[in-house]
């Protein structure tokens, strides 16, 4: 499998070297096309000098070509890919560059999956002198996995599937041709556009990795649209993609109108970050009521911006364990046979997985609590109910059962989990709400104070609300584990 790196450049010399350099610079060799879309700057006489001097030296690697007039972004990387031998293309933008070893780390994932056609990994985001800005999120599970042909055109109209910016992605050059290459009368999108019309042919490999850096700039392309053309090349894309979503997927697609009016609520919000009131007004219209839109865009910014793939599956969890832990709270103190007799088993297995990950402390805590819990559980329940003051203390017991997770949480997965007071602060709230929809409440305030004051508890009240609907209306993309952590 042979890649070769096409370099799309227009006037930017003082930035090209650096990404000649650090395509040159690959561990994996490859070829470097780089493709002037007829610069008026010393581009040519750069290039063209370092393809002689590496000749000299038997470096055939860099490859120079330069269109007789301007021809625009898309047509320029056409033809270098048209120039490429290699069977897998990497494009790069002038002022994007990448890390020594990304061709290499995509080759090995790519390698392990025949029928992938596009691959895309991590980018930092830096500015001017490659201070990093941030980091884009790990998308899923391991460190590389693949999503089949089927799901992704379902995930990119959801945004579950971010294959990215040029630099962040790969694509096999038979797809790209097949595909029709970069449609160019877009001006912006472009390469969203491409990545769709690739997609009909095979898999998609992500890379969990930061193997690439995009210079953010008031000269780079991403800036010089104005946002009501965004949006309209967004919708357009949408629409695409739509069209193309399999039919496994079918019966959970959501109308082309919410989605229409979903991303007008997006970018109305963009529009309002730059502090373009009117602008925000025109495109958003009546986007603001629906909500549909706001469901999208809430679970979007949990999924996208707050959470990691990990992070995710966490919660996952907590949904279950919160579902049978919220049906002993709301069971007004009278313990659920079946949970009860669960009990012990539970908190058995549990001191074992303890013990066995070496956490004696925490080994020995479940096996004393196992023991109070059932001692001191009929106690609390007959207590509650002659004195409802003590509510309170007998939910409190019935939440042991958080620590007791808590503290086999393995250490590398604490920073992705809420914090213990958090989490129990949820807890309450949650057993406050079932106490008030059974009309009971008295017991709701009881269970409710101070956790009603809890911002955490809130935010986590509303991101398990919002997966669980999630996960129980719409068939999950596949995330399939190619290269483990």
């Amino acid at each position: 499998m042979k890649f070769s790196i096409v370099i799309t450049t227009y006037n930017r010399l003082s930035l090209l070297r650096r990404a000649i350099d650090t395509a040159l610079a690959q561990t994996l060799p490859c070829e470097v096309i780089v493709a002037d879309d007829c610069s008026s700057d010393e581009t040519e006489a750069y290039v063209s000098s370092l393809a002689k001097k590496l000749r000299e030296s038997g470096d055939e690697r860099l490859v120079y070509h330069r269109n007789s007039v301007n021809l625009g972004h898309s047509a320029t990387m056409n033809a270098g890919v048209q120039l490429s031998q290699g069977e897998w293309v990497k494009p790069v933008d002038d002022d994007d560059y990448l890390a020594p070893n990304c061709l290499e780390e995509m080759y090995n994932a790519i390698a392990l999956c025949p029928n992938a056609v596009i691959c895309s990994c991590q980018a930092a985001q830096v500015d001017v002198n490659e201070v990093e800005i941030s980091i884009t999120k790990p998308a899923g599970p391991g460190k590389a996995f693949y999503i089949p042909q089927e799901d992704i055109h379902y995930g990119m109209l959801l945004e579950l599937v971010p294959f990215g910016t040029p630099i962040q992605v790969a694509f096999r050059r038979d797809a790209f041709l097949k595909s029709g290459g970069w449609d160019t009368t877009l001006d912006v999108c472009d390469d969203i556009d491409s990545w769709i019309r690739i997609a009909q042919f095979g898999d998609a490999v992500f890379l969990n990795q930061c193997l690439a850096y995009r210079t953010i700039w008031t000269g780079g392309n991403n800036q010089k649209s104005a946002l009501q053309r965004r949006l309209d090349i967004n919708i357009l894309m949408k629409e695409k993609i739509y069209a193309l979503v399999s039919q496994e997927h079918q019966a959970n697609l959501p109308s082309f109108q919410n989605i229409k009016t979903y991303l007008k609520l997006h970018w109305s919000l963009v529009a309002l970050k730059q502090k373009k009131i009117l602008t925000a007004c025109e495109i958003a219209g009546a986007a603001v009521l629906n909500p549909f839109a706001w469901k999208l865009l809430t679970r979007n910014h949990l999924l996208s911006k707050n959470q990691s793939y990990s992070q995710q599956k966490n919660l996952k969890k907590q949904i279950l364990f919160s579902e049978r832990l919220g049906d002993v709270i709301h069971e007004n103190y009278q313990p659920n046979p079946a949970y009860s007799q669960e009990l012990p088993i539970n908190f058995k297995f549990g001191g074992m997985a303890a013990f066995n990950q070496r956490k004696i402390f925490s080994a020995i805590k479940l096996v004393f609590d196992t023991v109070f819990s059932q001692v001191t559980q009929k106690l609390l329940a007959t207590v509650a109910l002659l004195n409802p003051r003590k509510n309170r203390s007998y939910q409190k017991q019935m939440d042991i059962n958080t620590l007791f997770l808590y503290l086999l949480v393995s250490e590398k997965r604490k920073s992705s989990i809420p914090k213990l007071q958090d989490l129990q602060a949820y807890l309450e709230l949650r057993g406050a709400i079932f106490s008030f929809q059974q009309g009971k409440i008295l017991m709701a305030i009881q269970m409710a104070f101070p956790s009603v004051f809890s911002l955490a508890a809130w935010k986590l009240l509303l991101k398990v609300v919002l997966l669980t609907q999630l996960h129980s209306t719409q068939i999950p993309i596949r995330k399939l584990v190619l290269i483990e952590s």
